[in-house]
């Protein structure tokens, strides 16, 4: 038992230690610029047609149940701010980042430890170069400027799919949506959904990237990296969701 506590602890102190050692090279020179375009790309283009299907159904589900369920109390009307509200607090956030921890973290774990096992990154560190400014710090910041903005265009589609939804369904005119969403949401609530995107990018991006440092044992070891990313990344979203949020209601509501 005090074995397990003690290697949580270690874990937790070298994910510290490599937060801090990235957090002083994106203010120190030499900057990757070029590494910085190309993990912008990766993060955050290649993965916006799997947001907009996944913001654009979340849309359309929520305002599905929520127009049913409803209007059996006669609430029809409440529907567009229950879903607009709970789409940028929460849903859009958490489901952005369980696709992007999927999709990305397990690609950087798999990409970094197939460099380690292949002894790549001991080349980088022979010509004198850090491996944390080449490998790391353009995926982080990458990783925190293309996570919320996913985030945000999730919202932008699940409104879109709930209005048209709200009209097909509950015959509700658009004007009358569109009015309600911009009544129920504020500048603080834009905060909020960006603020935890970015709090779980950062977490993606170092459990992949230490995850990857970490990795031995050939292709089988890239493998169990690229799986145990996808797993302890979503189980840390999904638990600090809720502090993040309890944080949130208390600062801004």
């Amino acid at each position: 038992m005090m074995v397990k506590i003690k290697d949580q602890f270690e874990f937790f102190g070298e994910l510290m230690s490599l937060l801090g050692k990235s957090t002083h090279a994106i203010f120190s020179r030499p900057f990757y610029w070029a590494r910085l375009n190309e993990q912008i790309i990766e993060l955050g283009s290649r993965s916006l047609s799997i947001t907009i299907v996944i913001g654009f159904v979340m849309g359309l589900v929520m305002t599905l149940q929520f127009g049913y369920g409803l209007a059996k109390f006669g609430g029809t009307l409440y529907v567009p701010a229950i879903v607009s509200l709970s789409l940028i607090r929460e849903m859009a956030p958490i489901f952005t980042s369980l696709l992007v921890a999927g999709r990305i973290g397990s690609g950087i774990a798999a990409e970094i430890g197939a460099m380690n096992v292949s002894q790549q990154i001991d080349a980088i560190r022979a010509l004198g170069t850090s491996p944390i400014r080449v490998l790391v710090v353009p995926r982080l910041v990458a990783a925190m400027v293309s996570l919320p903005l996913l985030g945000i265009l999730a919202t932008f589609m699940g409104i879109i799919g709930g209005m048209m939804i709200a009209r097909s369904e509950f015959d509700m005119a658009y004007g009358f949506y569109i009015n309600k969403v911009l009544a129920t949401i504020k500048i603080h609530d834009v905060f909020s959904c960006y603020i935890k995107c970015m709090f779980f990018a950062v977490v993606i991006v170092l459990l992949a990237c230490w995850k990857g440092f970490q990795t031995k044992e050939g292709t089988r070891g890239v493998g169990s990296a690229a799986t145990w990313v996808v797993v302890r990344s979503s189980i840390v979203i999904l638990i600090s969701d809720f502090f993040l949020s309890k944080i949130l209601i208390l600062l801004f509501d």
